[in-house]
């Protein structure tokens, strides 16, 4: 098995998919504590939150799954992805998550003045951009004069757990400490903390983890691509696996494992 799958429950940290998936998707109130520590904003009220959302413009066509996807009661969506491992095409992929967001929005009936103001957030334990700083924020602006922005209300974020312990809350240096398991006190990384050790008495939890990591060892055990894809889809889904990571184990670019779904 993959070593980074070795790894048993009682061993699983708030930056591991599964962990990261299963505190959020039940803890609406910590979402909104993390989201407001991040953005450095306010939020009413967390209405709604799905784990692994799985989107698809049409039923055979490509689609995405968010780790965290979750709405506000000021009509704002938020997409947070925990991302472990260093990867190049992490732009592209937010422009791709940011796309599928709002057609999902259009699907259901929406005009495109009322597509919802939208966050997608990349939580990276390695640094995306190389320039050390603790949070990168983007929106799209006029290139001839910075200060005219497009005001789509499409915003994305990338947290950087390497960064620079500078211009941001204490709150958040916390958080970022955290993130690199270093010591850190702050109310925020209580939570988490908490939430984490709660769920070591999850028995739900603890079943599906070990369920889902014996079908990665059957995948790699018999080697067969229709239960390899299978098994896969089925770990992307739960949040031990990314798209990228599953592609890799097949050997195949992350266009060709979707076209396999």
């Amino acid at each position: 098995m993959s070593k980074g799958y070795e790894i048993t429950y009682d061993q699983l940290k708030f930056t591991d998919d599964f962990m990261f998936c299963k505190i959020l998707e039940n803890n609406p109130d910590l979402c909104k504590e993390l989201l407001e520590v991040i953005l450095g904003v306010k939020i009413r009220k967390i209405e709604r939150i799905s784990k692994q959302k799985e989107i698809k413009v049409k039923a055979d066509g490509k689609g995405v799954r968010f780790d965290v996807y979750l709405g506000d009661a000021d009509n704002t969506v938020f997409d947070i992805e925990m991302q472990t491992t260093k990867k190049t095409d992490l732009p592209k992929r937010s422009r791709y998550y940011q796309g599928m967001l709002d057609m999902d929005l259009i699907q259901k009936g929406a005009r495109y003045k009322e597509l919802k103001k939208s966050y997608v957030i990349f939580i990276c334990t390695s640094d995306p951009f190389t320039l050390n700083l603790p949070v990168y924020h983007f929106e799209n602006a006029c290139m001839e004069n910075l200060e005219l922005l497009l005001r789509d209300n499409a915003k994305k974020v990338f947290v950087n757990s390497k960064g620079v312990r500078e211009n941001i809350t204490e709150e958040m240096k916390a958080f970022l400490d955290f993130l690199e398991n270093k010591e850190s006190e702050s109310h925020l990384t209580k939570r988490i903390q908490e939430e984490v050790e709660n769920a070591r008495h999850q028995e739900e939890w603890r079943h599906e983890y070990m369920t889902l990591t014996e079908k990665y060892e059957e995948y790699f055990e018999e080697g067969r691509e229709e239960g390899a894809i299978k098994t896969l889809t089925s770990l992307v889904s739960k949040g031990l696996l990314t798209v990228e990571e599953a592609a890799a184990e097949l050997g195949v670019s992350v266009e060709e494992f979707q076209q396999k779904l």
